[in-house]
């Protein structure tokens, strides 16, 4: 199934409702993954100190858990962030970063899948030592295409009945049983860092709006797709593309 790729009624929502999305993410992609959001309509925040973690997933719409720059004390404020939010009702996502490659994350990321996240976002390498069928990417890169990790990504979903997304050239979302496909972007959202981590950004804030939170992911990482195409074609490179692609989402919606 392709869906389409704007899905300007999801968008409409995610603008009318401006989630507040409480991102513990990783050093490297905090402003952009922060703009990212702000183009599109949500309103992120990034507390990480484990108490003010810990009351803010509470108040949040969606938490985001990125392990890109995971530390044990980290870990714990996660985890305590986590807890506050499934006891609030709030839906968390996890980025497994660089899961399989690194031994310490790889554990994390393994104990906390019983926390239930509604929805995980990966590369094909991420999602395939997530679901334990193979030994991770280089490092952050992918390995793999997604193609080959769709089988581990619908068993993942039905494992923890969270939504899980697989993304690269081609993204596959999918519940364990539906499946939905978007082709499009750009190799330019590869040479730029943080447009992955930012997904997952707009995955959690996503999984915050009413309706079938599948057609709602899929809606997320199509926005995404669609601003990598309209970027790359006013862009010479990766300096000029990140702020072609915060305008683009900015602009969606009007392109039609």
């Amino acid at each position: 199934m392709q869906p389409d790729l704007l899905n300007l009624h999801a968008l409409h929502h995610f603008r009318t409702r401006s989630p507040l999305t409480h991102c513990m993410t990783n050093d490297v992609v905090q402003t952009f993954t922060a703009n990212v959001l702000l183009a599109l309509g949500a309103s992120p925040a990034m507390v990480i100190e484990a108490e003010e973690a810990e009351q803010f997933s509470a108040i949040a719409d969606a938490l985001l858990i990125n392990v890109g720059t995971l530390t044990s004390s980290r870990a714990q404020a996660m985890r305590r962030a986590i807890e506050s939010a499934v006891a609030a009702g709030k839906p968390w996502t996890l980025d497994p970063v660089a899961v399989g490659a690194l031994a310490y994350r790889t554990r994390f990321c393994q104990q906390i899948l019983a926390l239930k996240p509604a929805a995980i976002r990966g590369n094909a390498s991420e999602i395939l030592a997530l679901a334990g069928m193979s030994a991770g990417g280089r490092g952050v890169d992918t390995t793999d295409t997604a193609a080959s990790a769709l089988p581990a990504a619908q068993a993942l979903a039905r494992q923890t009945n969270a939504i899980v997304a697989v993304t690269g050239e081609v993204d596959y979302v999918t519940d364990g049983l539906r499946t939905q496909t978007l082709t499009g972007g750009d190799l330019l959202m590869t040479r730029v860092v943080g447009t992955g981590c930012a997904l997952s950004a707009v995955v959690a804030a996503s999984c915050s709006l009413p309706g079938d939170r599948l057609d709602n992911i899929a809606a997320a990482c199509g926005w995404m797709k669609r601003a990598g195409t309209l970027a790359a074609a006013h862009s010479k490179g990766p300096g000029s593309f990140a702020p072609a692609f915060l305008d683009a989402l900015w602009e969606l919606g009007a392109q039609r």
